[in-house]
């Protein structure tokens, strides 16, 4: 399984999370891990990588601002996001924008 989300030919955007944690995950893995989970399931979404140590940064793969936005208004996301800027987070940008082009490499097997 690769790290990199396999994308379609643009155009399609991103939402860039970048975030700071604070010293309290207690029930961040869980939740991330289910936000994936949900994701995966809501339309228009196309694939995410994800890289979380002292500074996270997950972007997110989506065909059309509309998903996001339906994405945004998810219960169990919006949820999420609460329990974010209460318990796990010290400070966090979001980031959407339309990838125009996109290259790619991978090595030979």
């Amino acid at each position: 399984m690769s790290l990199i989300a396999t994308t379609p030919k643009p155009p399609y955007y991103c939402v860039v999370f970048t975030s700071e944690m604070t010293v309290e995950n207690d029930g961040y893995v869980t939740m991330a891990q289910r936000m994936v989970e949900l994701a995966e399931q809501q339309q228009g979404f196309l694939g995410m990588e994800s890289a979380r140590e002292q500074v996270g940064l997950t972007v997110s793969y989506w065909q059309s601002l509309e998903a996001i936005k339906v994405w945004k208004q998810n219960a169990e996301h919006l949820e999420a996001q609460k329990l974010g800027k209460k318990k796990w987070y010290s400070s966090f940008a979001l980031r959407i924008a339309k990838v125009e082009r996109d290259y790619s490499f991978k090595a030979p097997s």
